[in-house]
């Protein structure tokens, strides 16, 4: 039985060229699993405020319960209404990638060298630190990925999280997966209970079976999160974004029930 909904948030849920955006039968699917005590976690790879920003601007009459961040941070409510770390996972994931950071400054000056020489790239600064880029073209991602890819070994535990032409450094034990994987723990819902619905390359660690038993995505995924789904024995969606989202609850059963 499934007791918790991960969803990415940007293609999965929302389709910003859609009209509507969100299918309101997904919205009223969402509101009926609630009410039968289905938790509801957005997924994303936006920061906190960016997410919130983004809930605001498609008005889903549906809050979710928790909000995982920046593909690797849990959050939840605090009393008062307010979005507030989810035991020490975020400290922890912190201190990690502060450790690792430091680790790799010879790798991320070789990466500033790579964009600087072989593509047409913008470094992302949180400060001083390079903790990611964006590239003009999916193109250029892809000779970028090869880059990363090659290069990233040299730092133990140094991964990326690619997002159409953006891409995430970060600590490879902290990732959409095991953020929904602590989410579970903390919850006390295992795989088992746990669907998850993701569109592109950063969804791929909560889409293979690990932490979730109940896997899907819609039919505007790339095809390696489609690959990655039945391999999983999920469910590939015919239709687009939450309306595939929908499609993959109605083959999975748990609407039954709701006429």
């Amino acid at each position: 039985m499934i007791k918790l909904l991960s969803t990415d948030f940007d293609g999965t849920v929302v389709d910003h060229f859609g009209a509507p955006p969100v299918s309101p039968e997904f919205l009223v699917a969402l509101a009926w699993l609630r009410k039968r005590g289905v938790f509801w976690a957005v997924n994303t790879g936006r920061e906190l405020a960016h997410i919130l920003e983004g809930l605001g601007q498609f008005a889903s009459p549906v809050e979710p319960d928790f909000i995982l961040t920046a593909e690797r941070e849990v959050f939840h409510r605090s009393p008062d209404g307010k979005w507030q770390d989810y035991g020490d996972w975020n400290a922890r994931c912190a201190a990690a990638h502060d450790v690792l950071f430091s680790q790799a400054s010879s790798l991320l000056t070789d990466i500033e060298e790579f964009l600087r020489v072989h593509v047409k790239a913008h470094p992302i600064y949180e400060g001083t630190r390079l903790i990611g880029l964006a590239t003009e073209t999916d193109e250029e991602m892809d000779r970028v990925c090869e880059f990363l890819e090659r290069e990233r070994r040299r730092v133990p535990g140094f991964q990326f999280m690619r997002n159409t032409v953006y891409v995430r450094f970060c600590h490879e034990a902290y990732s959409k997966g095991t953020a929904l994987g602590e989410l579970g723990r903390l919850v006390g819902i295992g795989p088992e209970g746990i669907f998850a619905a993701g569109d592109h390359y950063n969804d791929l660690p909560m889409l293979d079976g690990t932490h979730a038993r109940w896997v899907a995505c819609p039919e505007n995924s790339v095809e390696a999160v489609k690959s990655t789904v039945l391999r999983a024995g999920g469910y590939v969606a015919q239709s687009r974004c939450s309306f595939g989202v929908l499609e993959a609850l109605r083959f999975f059963g748990a609407l039954d029930g709701l006429h």
